[in-house]
């Protein structure tokens, strides 16, 4: 069922800042902000010849990182995508094994125009999970 490592997402204060971090010091291309409403984050993309590390800033007052950021504002890793080639039958054999969909477990559009669902980060060796229709 698991695909390929689309990216890690390290939550921050500041995309433009963390952007300048990886553009200036590590020479990577990053992606322009885009702000997603839904989602209550802004996210970049440091593009990497395997995958991508996704910045995410909390966006509104009720973004779901906001508390993640607050309790380590200098960063840190928010969660693990990985790539499923059918998010809904992923989805249904991940209940039938226990694992707990977070939200209402309909799935979501993404930050890469695709659809994606959480997972419960107790039922994943304590991280938080998304997974992305390939």
């Amino acid at each position: 069922m698991i695909g390929r490592l689309n990216h890690v997402a390290i939550a921050v204060e500041s995309v433009e800042k963390a952007s300048a971090v990886y553009r200036d010091a590590l020479g990577a291309k990053v992606t322009e902000p885009e702000t997603l409403f839904e989602h209550g984050v802004t996210v970049v993309f440091v593009e990497l010849p395997n995958t991508k590390i996704e910045l995410l800033e909390p966006y509104g007052e009720n973004s779901p990182i906001a508390g993640f950021v607050a309790k380590s504002p200098s960063g840190g890793i928010h969660h693990i995508c990985y790539e499923v080639d059918d998010i809904l039958a992923a989805r249904e054999q991940l209940k039938g094994a226990g694992a707990r969909v977070l939200g209402d477990g309909e799935p979501k559009i993404g930050a890469h125009g695709k659809p994606v669902l959480f997972l419960h980060p107790k039922d994943f060796c304590g991280t938080l999970i998304e997974l992305e229709q390939a």
